[in-house]
């Protein structure tokens, strides 16, 4: 089973469609807390990083094989954590992919604290690849307004509209997982490339290898309760 640690619940029916498309066979345990990304853009990530922990450890003991964390902005804190389990980061096999396809990256972004941790995980598969990259960023003015006011077609038209304004880049990376509709509504020359699905089957493929006793989970969010007073 793979558990998904997310921090908008508009992820879970994207998940469900491409494991249903792609992993069939693979079992999903969703948990849902939107007050990570909260207290990480006010407060920085590393704010975050015990809940996040107790998030993972709560998703490893209910049985998971493997965890994904969706959330760009605090993959890097869930990356770190030690679970016993592979816990990946959605958005690392697209940046492994942005590198190979050529130096010039741009990174587009709808909010602010997701850029840095974006461009230190292309710079950091870059040298591990031994490739030079230059890295530049993009933030679309206004469209987390429209995410935020649950607009997801005008979210993906800002998205997309940011993205077609990029001309010298070899490649282009949407930063956060949310920002995927808008790879197909970009028209732009150059490569556009988002997260979920190359990032669902890393994680499809550790949870079969860390598996060692099937386990049953049902496929719905699980929101953690936070203590009150």
């Amino acid at each position: 089973m793979l558990a998904l640690l997310h921090t908008s619940p508009v992820h879970v029916p994207v998940f469900d469609a491409l494991r249903d498309e792609d992993h069939p066979d693979l079992e999903l345990r969703h948990t849902v807390d939107e007050e990570l990304l909260a207290r990480a853009r006010t407060e920085g990530p590393a704010a975050v990083a015990d809940e996040v922990r107790a998030a993972i450890g709560l998703a490893v003991a209910d049985g998971a094989g493997a965890v994904l964390c969706t959330c760009s902005t605090i993959g890097g804190i869930a990356e770190r954590a030690e679970a016993g389990v592979p816990v990946l980061r959605v958005d690392r096999p697209m940046a492994a992919a942005a590198v190979a396809i050529g130096p010039r990256v741009t990174v587009v972004a709808a909010l602010e604290s997701t850029l840095a941790p974006t461009v230190a995980l292309v710079e950091d598969e870059a040298r591990a690849a031994g490739r030079p990259v230059s890295v530049r960023t993009l933030l679309a003015d206004g469209a987390w307004a429209r995410f935020e006011a649950g607009d997801q077609d005008g979210f993906a038209a800002a998205v997309a509209a940011t993205a077609d304004t990029v001309t010298d880049a070899d490649v282009i990376v949407l930063a956060q997982a949310s920002m995927a509709p808008a790879q197909r509504l970009a028209t732009t020359a150059v490569p556009v490339l988002s997260s979920p699905r190359p990032g669902l089957a890393a994680g499809a493929d550790a949870a079969r290898l860390a598996r060692t006793h099937p386990v049953r989970a049902q496929d719905h969010p699980v929101r953690i309760p936070r203590a009150t007073g």
